[in-house]
């Protein structure tokens, strides 16, 4: 693989944080803005990014607190934190139109921003979340549960492959070994811990305060760009009937379901994520 695909490490300083993206394709093309989920990496994207690098600059960002971005002392990884992080982001590149594509959290964020700035984001991917996924729900549980139960620290690779496989059966071979090699650091004695901020992130997840809280129906009502929502057929956490409402309330937002994928459909249905997406991307170019 040459370095153009592998995908380019750049920093920047968002908020006083030091903050991680990888960016491929050439920075003459159109721009994707790529958001990852709760316990994800701007790396997730790459068998994505390398399949549109063609056509698009592809940027994912490692969002506070993960990957190689910096941990944020004060324990703010909540909604308003990461669209303050992509405002300045978008600001400091220079990005005056782009595409925005998120995944669960990631996709709350791109919900709130392209709401937010509707003259900036031509359209909006949105992939397995919508109003109410992360307050209440048979997966907003799931994940609860998940992140307070989350060990520390593994004794060998192994062992972290087998909790990975524990809690997403059926993840494909390509997307453990990512998730591997992005999301765990060496440490003492053999052992191996997360690189993301467990502690801080888990407690802004369990957090009940309502204050806290983000409804994303205004965001969705808001919406004035095309929006495509991915639903991962088997998901628990972005629900059929919610899918549906969001369609019915905007009729910019279209909505697709990929059979048999669970809520990282990006993961699950690599090939059938990618096509659902560049076919919005061809719509989008010929409407121009």
């Amino acid at each position: 693989m040459t370095d153009s695909i592998i995908g380019h490490d750049r920093f920047i300083t968002l908020n006083g944080l030091r903050a991680h993206y990888v960016e491929w394709g050439d920075p003459r093309s159109p721009a994707i803005v790529m958001l990852h989920g709760l316990r994800s990496y701007a790396r997730t994207f790459e068998p994505l990014a390398t399949r549109l690098m063609n056509r698009y600059r592809v940027l994912a960002l490692d969002a506070r607190g993960r990957g190689d971005s910096d941990w944020d002392p004060n324990g703010e990884y909540y909604t308003p934190a990461y669209v303050a992080d992509l405002e300045q982001f978008a600001d400091q590149l220079g990005l005056d139109r782009f595409v925005i594509l998120g995944h669960s959290m990631g996709g709350a964020t791109a919900y709130v921003h392209a709401a937010r700035h509707p003259g900036q984001i031509t359209a909006a991917v949105i992939e397995d979340i919508g109003p109410g996924s992360s307050l209440s729900g048979a997966g907003a549980e799931r994940i609860k549960r998940e992140v307070a139960r989350t060990p520390p620290a593994f004794p060998s690779l192994d062992a972290a492959r087998a909790y990975w496989r524990t809690i997403r059966p059926s993840i494909t071979a390509e997307a453990l070994e990512s998730r591997i090699r992005h999301t765990l650091r060496p440490g003492a004695c053999g052992r191996w811990f997360w690189k993301f901020d467990l502690a801080g992130i888990a407690a802004a997840r369990l957090d009940a305060d309502p204050a806290r809280q983000v409804d994303l129906w205004p965001s969705v009502e808001a919406l004035r760009c095309p929006t495509l929502v991915v639903r991962g057929g088997a998901s628990d956490f972005l629900p059929a009937a919610t899918a549906a409402e969001m369609s019915t309330r905007n009729p910019r937002v279209r909505t697709v379901e990929i059979p048999g994928a669970g809520h990282y459909v990006h993961d699950d249905a690599p090939g059938a994520f990618h096509d659902h997406l560049e076919e919005f991307l061809i719509s989008l170019e010929a409407a121009a």
